[in-house]
């Protein structure tokens, strides 16, 4: 049996774990929003149309942040036409995905689901299509308070009070030929500029977005960053990265290695925005907004064609996850926190149906699909700061990344409580690992409270309508392969193979 090794010091901290970094993303795009988290006839809806079972779902996965309302959508959007009465709300084609917007779900009653579901909103702007003016436009809906044409029409309305958004997108992914109203890097930086003066001169502590490569494969990347921090480095606090993942070919070994082209992902953003601070002698840092991470099987939706007619909410991209993905999302939550100086803000895209945690059928049941076990298991227990792991490990090869631990893991101690939590994966193929926590640094002993592990015999299987519960997260020592042991300040783990664990100490 392989054998791994860390040893924990709570002095060791890289950064306190940012609530932002459990954000997910709700776009205007298939049934995420049209019988996804809204849904009129649902026998679950309530007085305003939203599933409580969606809601509840969405609670139990501790989501503290939501990006709204793209995406690309967001690049043909009018936000105009989601508000007021909904009788007189237009239809519209979005070019994005090929469907009809009804229009029926706008900001407000977004705000409203955001209320319910305990989130903060992340607005996202339109700057493929519009510019300067409506970006000042639909903050003045959003967040003035009183006595404006707009703020006096969100009033209207039945939004007595602002909604104080404070975080902005500057558009999305305009980097990309398919986004409508592309730019290239230089247009886009002007751009991005001057709505950013233009927004901070109405409101001047907004936390603002510039839009960032849409992957790390895009030919302009890196240099695309370079160019538009060029012009907006001093009036943007952040730039978004996108990143999405799949098994390629029956290639497990490389898939489940996807972290280590995260980790890349991010020490090569956070090197290109710092070098902009150089040239421009700047003190200020450059944080990273993940607001597009998840496994997605994107070569599956480009070899299928977009809706042949023009629909609402049809299916698009509805992926069904099975435990490797799952194991896949946690260590990519592993890579988040362990960026926690940097990354200050994430999304998971998407909530609902669209490559997502949780599924719904129309007029039927809503459920969880497995990523959905690590990103609530993180979301609940990461909590006080984030140390420093450097694993001893053994490494194996992959074809497309090179060479990668067999054990990945990120811990996090709240200081408040003494507790520590440990996220660890096994890439292993075959065989589980024995993982050893080396605690001697800390002054009082530790015991563990309790260790769950995803994994299953057949790492292709999936959670469906009909067995919602096949993957689910289980205690560790009710595994086959599953120990848990303590001796002295070590406590030792066998990680069975291909699994995402989540091990909490606390005092006894």
């Amino acid at each position: 049996m392989h054998r791994a090794r860390v040893a924990l010091n709570p002095a060791a901290v890289v950064a306190p774990v940012n609530r932002r970094t459990f954000g997910s993303f709700v776009e205007h795009m298939g049934r995420c929003v049209y019988t996804g988290i809204y849904e009129p006839g649902h026998p679950s809806a309530d007085e305003d149309g939203f599933r409580t079972d969606v809601l509840a779902l969405a609670r139990e996965l501790g989501v503290t942040m939501i990006r709204y309302p793209g995406g690309n959508f967001v690049s043909g959007y009018r936000w105009e036409d989601g508000v007021g009465p909904r009788e007189q709300r237009p239809r519209r084609r979005d070019l994005a995905w090929r469907s009809i917007e009804t229009n029926e779900v706008g900001i407000d009653e977004f705000a409203k689901w955001a209320e319910k579901a305990g989130t903060e909103i992340m607005y996202a702007v339109n700057l493929g299509t519009r510019g300067v003016q409506e970006a000042l436009d639909v903050h003045e809906y959003l967040n003035h308070p009183e006595g404006t044409a707009l703020s006096e029409r969100r009033r209207a309305n039945g939004a007595e009070k602002p909604y104080g958004i404070k975080l902005w997108c500057l558009g999305n992914e305009l980097d990309g030929p398919w986004q409508t109203g592309h730019k290239t890097a230089e247009e886009y930086g002007l751009l991005a500029a001057s709505t950013a003066r233009a927004l901070k001169s109405a409101e001047p502590d907004l936390e603002l977005v510039a839009c960032g490569s849409s992957s790390s494969s895009m030919p302009t990347f890196g240099a695309w960053e370079s160019t538009v921090l060029e012009h907006a480095y001093d009036v943007v606090e952040y730039v978004s990265c996108h990143a999405y993942y799949e098994e390629h070919d029956g290639d497990l070994g490389s898939f489940l290695a996807s972290a280590v082209d995260m980790d890349h992902f991010v020490t090569s953003i956070v090197a290109t925005a710092d070098a902009v601070g150089a040239r421009l002698k700047s003190t200020k840092k450059i944080n990273l907004s993940f607001d597009e991470w998840n496994v997605w099987y994107l070569s599956r939706f480009q070899n299928a064609p977009l809706p042949s007619e023009w629909e609402v909410a049809p299916r698009v991209i509805e992926d069904r996850y099975n435990v490797a993905d799952a194991v896949v999302v946690g260590n990519l939550l592993i890579s988040l926190l362990r960026h926690s100086d940097r990354v200050t803000a994430a999304c998971q895209a998407q909530l609902v149906n669209v490559i997502a945690p949780i599924m719904t059928e129309p007029g039927g049941p809503a459920w969880r699909q497995t990523i959905f076990h690590p990103f609530a298991r993180t979301a609940a227990l990461a909590k006080g700061d984030v140390l420093e792991t450097r694993i001893d490990s053994p490494t194996y090869q992959t074809a497309r990344y090179g060479e990668a631990a067999l054990v990945d893991a990120v811990a996090t101690h709240d200081a408040t409580t003494g507790d520590v939590t440990v996220f660890v994966v096994n890439r292993d193929v075959t065989d589980p690992v024995e993982f050893t926590v080396d605690l001697s640094a800390f002054d009082q002993p530790l015991v563990v409270a309790d260790s769950w592990t995803l994994t299953d015999d057949d790492v292709r299987a999936t959670n469906t309508s009909d067995t919602p519960d096949r993957v689910t997260l289980r205690p560790t020592s009710d595994i086959s392969t599953g120990a848990v042991t303590t001796e002295g300040r070590t406590v030792t783990l066998t990680l069975p193979r291909v699994s995402w664990t989540a091990l909490r100490l606390t005092h006894p």
